[in-house]
């Protein structure tokens, strides 16, 4: 065991102060003998009733905390700011700073020797994370697992399913009691979203990364196993304080790049992107938008899982789950990376099998060769932007269309179904202010409806581009995380109705077709963005979150202050 544990500052301390640290908590009936060395594990718990995806962390919570005293260790439970994706308004990623900055706040002024992340809803992964990334304790993540796959009639359905039934309400072939039928239908348990939205990619991304015991990610909320694995990783957090493995250990920069290329092979989110660029900026890993590219180029798409593939995640953890698709693709893994139970990434799938070759398919033999993040350059985003190639109409790959621009989106709601809207199906669709200042807090919105009049005629895809992001569900030729975003003045806040926008997925470009001598023009005739938002954490989100290409954290949050607490509070 480590000589001093952490928690011995508050606990093993004599006098007033260890009187006053011990006494509280032994009013919750805890005996003297837990405060006499033991670990104190703090259970950071993301449950709320306001977020559906882990309303049953609190039973989570208690499988942790038996595999925490079977260890020898003292578990203690708190809460912290949940992000419910279905719920929150005007978008979850607003709050994404915010409630890692009351994780990392909660771990550093407690006295807590590791820690258990309990996380699952798209953001509640991510913010965790970081927040702990920033006080580098041991710590470890239990998953909530993804809900079991939806029924319609007769037929599995799951969340990317609702673009679908929205274009086909919209274009008169399925009712509004037909939608309500299938509605009841989609979420037949507790868990996350059933396919490899953004919530699945980020229980991927947690395991590849090493911070979860192996399997965590496929595991369905309702099973039995996902108990047995949270118990499990209960046990391993008191033997992490004990071996003092920490997280800045397991994230090194070889980590980072097995976690891109395993986001490739299961067609995981493009909202990977921005997260895994915060949290490699919180632990210290100089990570780029162009690794993104650059590290999944070459990995073939494994899982056949929506909204890439067919099948769901209840059938992605029957078939093998995460270890399965290492497998498949170790030549290209980091195998000597450490993870959180102490092995290497070589040794935890060495015995992996694949027990469904259509759920996950052969490396030689994949679901689609094109897969990951492109990244996409030009003179329509200077900084960057994304694709999901995957998720893409491959005719749409490469093409040129004329600019339908919308300039935020109660302009894009209020003139998409106007029969007179001056579109065709060659047309590029364009949407403004969805970033991180201009929306605030870059919303799901990028994979944008088609125009009603294209529905009615059959057209299915359009390419189009944003500045936000797009919901881990969706599918279609996106362009998405667009920077910098037109509240920073880029040349996307240029782009006007009929401008001609080249798009090339292979080469990887994006540009406007617009004479700079005119774009010049338009720069400086343009009114610059003045934000409507002058107090609160709105103000304080907007003043400092960075753009797209850098993950959006707060500039001031980069790196960690660690977990030294030098003062006592009385």
């Amino acid at each position: 065991m480590k000589k001093d544990l952490r928690s011995q500052k508050w606990f093993g301390k004599k006098g007033k102060d260890g009187f006053i640290y011990r006494a509280w908590m032994k009013n919750q009936g805890i005996p003297d003998y837990e405060f006499r060395g033991k670990p104190v594990i703090g259970i950071c718990n993301t449950w709320s009733e306001l977020t559906p995806c882990n309303a049953h962390f609190r039973e989570l919570a208690e499988s942790v905390k038996r595999g925490v005293i079977e260890a020898g260790g003292l578990p203690l439970e708190f809460p912290v700011m949940s992000l419910g994706e279905t719920l929150i308004k005007p978008t979850a990623m607003l709050y994404r700073n915010l409630a890692s900055m009351d994780v990392e706040e909660s771990i550093r002024a407690n006295p807590l020797d590791g820690v258990v992340l309990l996380c699952g809803c798209d953001k509640t992964t991510p913010s965790l994370v970081m927040g702990a990334c920033s006080v580098d304790l041991p710590t470890i993540v239990v998953s909530g697992g993804a809900m079991l796959t939806g029924k319609y009639n007769g037929k599995d359905i799951g969340t990317s399913d609702l673009w679908r039934f929205s274009e086909d309400v919209r274009s008169g072939i399925m009712s509004e009691e037909e939608l309500n039928i299938a509605e009841s239908g989609m979420c037949r348990s507790r868990g996350h979203c059933a396919v490899m939205g953004t919530a699945s990619s980020m229980a991927c991304m947690v395991e590849a990364l090493g911070l979860s015991l192996p399997g965590n990610a496929a595991i369905p909320a309702v099973d039995a196993n996902r108990k047995v694995l949270a118990q499990l990783s209960g046990k391993r957090i008191v033997e992490m304080v004990r071996e003092d493995l920490r997280l800045s250990a397991i994230l090194t920069r070889q980590a980072f790049e097995n976690a891109i290329r395993i986001n490739a092979a299961v067609g995981g989110s493009t909202n990977f992107v921005i997260h895994l660029l915060a949290i490699a900026g919180r632990i210290g890993i100089s990570l780029k938008l162009e690794d993104f590219d650059q590290f999944s180029r070459n990995i073939p798409l494994i899982a056949n899982l929506q909204p890439s593939g067919k099948y769901f995640m209840e059938d992605f953890y029957y078939a093998g789950g995460l270890p399965a698709v290492m497998k498949q693709i170790e030549n290209h893994l980091h195998g000597d990376c450490v993870t959180v139970n102490g092995r290497k990434i070589a040794e935890n799938i060495k015995n992996a099998k694949t027990w469904n070759t259509e759920v996950i398919a052969p490396a030689d033999a994949p679901v689609n060769i094109h897969s990951g993040i492109a990244v996409l350059k030009g003179s329509l985003c200077e900084n960057g932007s994304v694709i999901k190639p995957s998720a893409a109409s491959p005719q749409l790959m490469k093409h040129k269309g004329k600019a339908v621009v919308f300039e935020n989106i109660e302009d894009y709601k209020a003139r998409i179904n106007d029969p007179l809207l001056d579109v065709n199906e060659t047309s590029v669709l364009v949407l403004k202010n969805a970033g991180p200042k201009g929306y605030p807090g870059m919303p799901e919105v990028g994979n944008m409806g088609l125009p009603t009049k294209l529905l009615l005629k059959g057209v299915t895809d359009m390419v189009r581009i944003s500045d936000g992001r797009m919901s881990g569900t969706g599918f279609g030729t996106v362009v998405l995380h667009v920077s910098p975003e037109a509240a920073e003045n880029g040349t996307f806040a240029l782009v006007e109705n009929g401008d001609l926008i080249e798009l090339d997925v292979e080469n990887r470009v994006l540009n406007l077709l617009v004479d700079p001598m005119e774009l010049n023009n338009r720069k400086n005739k343009r009114v610059a963005f003045k934000s409507p938002f002058n107090r609160g954490y709105v103000r304080l989100f907007i003043d400092h979150v960075e753009q797209a290409d850098k993950g959006a954290d707060f500039d001031f949050l980069k790196g960690g202050s660690g977990s030294e607490v030098s003062r006592d509070s009385h």
